[in-house]
């Protein structure tokens, strides 16, 4: 399966640890950012990993953020994407 994986600034360290974790699963990872803990804006990245799932470039999408709910507002802006926060 193929996953994009996407956080702020917030949810950096989070992301590495979902990466390893799929890449050790042989699942193929797209890293949509953040590349680090700089301060970054939530909607960009959660454009980047919604395009790559609603164009089909992967199956899936995570994406991460301080308390989870900016993201899930932000993903379900975008036509065909349904998300949902996980705990």
């Amino acid at each position: 399966m193929k996953v994009a994986v996407g956080s702020d600034h917030r949810g950096y360290q989070s992301k590495q640890r979902i990466l390893k974790h799929l890449g050790e699963r042989n699942h193929e990872v797209v890293d949509s950012g953040a590349m680090n803990e700089e301060s970054i804006d939530y909607p960009d990245i959660a454009a980047k990993v919604c395009e790559e799932v609603a164009q089909g470039r992967a199956d899936r999408g995570i994406l991460i953020c301080g308390t989870g709910l900016g993201m899930c507002i932000a993903a379900n802006k975008f036509p065909g994407i349904r998300a949902a926060p996980a705990h």
